[in-house]
């Protein structure tokens, strides 16, 4: 079981000061929580691919490369990489540089975005999301394993005789997700390929990322990946923590009441009752991610929002804090129980390698 934190990078004005950090030091806070994030114990980070105001990271490749020159076990992930508007010939070249620079502790998680005018800045239809999510994947699936690639597509230039450079890492390409909040038609994807599947699991309420997941995993099984228990699955989750409870929710109010997310509707009582966000106490989160696998099964990494709605750094660091020294430790040993033998541990690559080359000599 794998626990981090993923961050969408917005530029959010702290509505308990009106203080608005600037490009630079929010990008410069989120490269703080990555090397915080190893620190306190974390597996994982991962940043998402925004191209417009309030949002910092356009260029994930960038940071994570950073990143990587400063951490030494931290896994490096996106939490969107766009397949829809990034062409897939410059995704396989990125994130296999990447690969190399850090060692492979590299994933990618692929997304459409839901940001509407995203589409036609890099000369797309946004009325062609899920074609070209499935087109471009299968390209992008291809240059990994293929030194010669042909193709012919709808959307982008054909290719004769193409090699991607650099190849993967010990060719093994990076580990994908496939993540969504809506379409069963990229679980589906996910489950063809026998990628994993990220479920957002935030703004809306568990039955409904359970549906998802539960085709998924169906679908995995069909495809002949393993059994609907050995899918890979990654749920996303929101909290706030104090080490008394009523703090953290008199703390966290005027964040939520004011975060353009989620601010403004339904009250916070409400939000948390109906939707994974935990505001409470460490024992809090522990109880309600706990619960996650009694909606979803046993799966495989949680990551937490954590770095949003304008929280500044300082508590954003003491909410590391918190979640490394109190909430994981006790979430890997309760996880670990009664886990059955057949489930897979979170992907890594050096145990992607060493299991292609099982393959090779069970097939010789």
């Amino acid at each position: 079981m794998q626990f981090g934190i993923f961050s969408v990078g917005d530029v959010t004005t702290d509505p308990t000061t009106g203080r608005t950090p600037t490009e630079h030091e929010r990008i410069k806070a989120m490269v703080a929580i990555a090397l915080k994030a190893e620190e306190v114990g974390l597996d994982v980070f991962a940043t998402g691919e925004h191209h417009n105001p309030p949002f910092v990271p356009s260029s994930p490749t960038t940071m994570l490369g950073y990143v990587a020159a400063r951490t030494e076990k931290l896994i490096l992930s996106t939490s969107t990489t766009l397949i829809t508007t990034n062409d897939p010939v410059k995704i396989a070249e990125d994130f296999a540089m990447l690969q190399h620079l850090a060692e492979g502790r590299v994933d990618v998680m692929m997304g459409r975005g839901n940001t509407g005018p995203v589409y036609p800045w890099f000369g797309k239809d946004i009325r062609q999301g899920i074609p070209l999510a499935v087109e471009n994947y299968a390209l992008l699936h291809q240059l990994w394993r293929e030194e010669n690639v042909d193709w012919q597509g709808r959307f982008r230039t054909p290719l004769q005789s193409f090699t991607s450079t650099p190849r993967p890492l010990d060719g093994t390409p990076p580990f994908v997700w496939h993540g969504s909040i809506r379409s069963p038609e990229i679980a589906e994807q996910a489950a063809y390929y026998g990628d994993g599947f990220f479920a957002n699991n935030i703004f809306w309420p568990k039955e409904h990322f359970q549906k998802l997941i539960n085709l998924y995993r169906e679908r995995y099984a069909h495809y002949g990946h393993g059994t609907p228990e050995q899918a890979v699955v990654g749920l996303g989750g929101q909290v706030f923590m104090r080490k008394n409870s009523q703090d953290a929710v008199r703390e966290f109010r005027p964040y939520f009441d004011n975060a353009p997310v989620y601010g403004h509707g339904p009250s916070l009582e409400e939000f948390t009752e109906q939707t994974p966000l935990t505001v409470g106490s460490p024992q809090e989160v522990i109880e309600k991610t706990l619960a996650f696998r009694e909606t979803f099964g046993d799966y495989q990494r949680q990551l937490f929002l954590m770095d949003h709605a304008g929280l500044p750094l300082k508590t954003v660091l003491e909410q590391l804090d918190l979640l490394g020294e109190e909430v994981v430790p006790v979430l890997r040993a309760e996880f670990a129980k009664n886990r059955p033998a057949g489930v897979p541990d979170g992907p890594t690559h050096a145990a992607r390698v060493a299991a292609a080359r099982a393959e090779e000599v069970a097939a010789k």
